[in-house]
């Protein structure tokens, strides 16, 4: 792991807000104001929750049981479809312009649309607006495998940047110690964890990570009412407009388990940490999980960071087929 040449320390910021649900440029409008907001308070990098655009949806069935689906279910698919974005595409495109204009790093919790499957991403841009690459979930939890499908390893970056090795694994993903091995060998330093999961105990879990793996963990979650959604949602959680569906509880812990920002819980909130790279490396002085703190003899992770698609074709074999076939028909 190289040291960073940076201006370390440097302010990084996670961003507890509330986006609004299926309206893909309403809730890019809201990221400007917010990467804006962060940018006051001299951040340089930020991070948003995980489906920050395209939507979490809390509390939503899709007209999904045990052997069947509704009508109703298939035509919200649809909508939440809708409201997912392509990448590359017009809103990678304005969320780039926006780290363009703020100059930032900007790491943001997406639904990204690729034919007829959804997939829960974050995307990485750096401060000339550069969009560097994105992270597809690789395990959905629970009911979201209803809606999302699993990434691959191909999409597993850790980026060298000037304010350190930067790469993410969202909400559930950071309870596969496997995965987790992997992202420290690649010497991530900046440890982003967008999440859906606003509960007490999933402080304890990022505080864990960061003594684990040396590395600062900015952990982020969305502030969500049920009102925050139009009427047309069907939550099975309630239909209290003031129902809280995402409580947040975003933080920041540093390299040896402290908490340097947050929690933060049931409201709106950016916060702010000073992120100082050299307490990366007095960290490794005596915990180095994937160098001097292993056993390599004993314990070997073996990952495949192939690409993987459904379907292949051979341009040269279609070409060799059809050349049989013609001269097949003349025998």
């Amino acid at each position: 792991m190289k040291p960073n040449s940076t201006s370390s320390p440097y302010i990084a910021a996670v961003v507890q807000g509330t986006p609004v649900p299926f309206d893909v440029d309403g809730t890019l409008a809201r990221v400007d104001e917010l990467v804006a907001s962060a940018v006051k308070r001299e951040a340089q990098l930020v991070v948003f929750p995980e489906a920050f655009i395209g939507g979490y949806p809390k509390g939503h069935m899709f007209g999904s049981y045990v052997g069947g689906r509704t009508g109703e279910g298939r035509d919200a698919w649809r909508r939440y479809w809708e409201a997912a974005i392509d990448v590359p595409g017009p809103a990678v495109t304005a969320l780039s312009e926006i780290a363009r204009k703020r100059s930032v790093y900007l790491v943001i919790g997406v639904i990204e649309r690729d034919g007829g499957t959804l997939y829960c991403c974050v995307l990485f841009f750096d401060p000339s607006g550069t969009f560097l690459g994105k992270h597809r979930k690789l395990m959905p939890t629970g009911a979201e495998r209803m809606i999302w499908g699993f990434g691959d390893g191909s999409t597993m970056p850790v980026f060298q940047t000037p304010i350190g090795n930067v790469g993410a694994v969202i909400c559930w993903e950071n309870y596969m110690p496997l995965m987790r091995a992997a992202m420290y060998a690649k010497g991530i330093q900046i440890y982003c964890a967008p999440t859906a999961d606003p509960r007490p105990s999933w402080i304890a879990s990022m505080q864990h990570i960061a003594v684990e793996g040396r590395c600062y963990v900015l952990s982020c979650n969305q502030f969500l009412r049920c009102g925050d959604f139009d009427d047309a949602y069907p939550c099975e959680l309630g239909d209290d407009p003031e129902m809280v569906l995402q409580a947040g509880g975003s933080c920041i812990v540093n390299p040896f388990g402290e908490l340097i920002a947050g929690p933060v819980f049931n409201e709106e909130a950016i916060l702010t940490a000073e992120v100082d790279l050299h307490d990366v490396i007095r960290g490794k002085f005596d915990l180095d999980v994937t160098g001097h703190y292993a056993r390599p003899d004993i314990f070997n992770l073996s990952v495949d960071e192939r690409a993987r698609q459904s379907v292949t074709s051979s341009a040269n074999s279609a070409f060799r087929m059809t050349q049989e076939a013609e001269q097949h028909d003349h025998a």
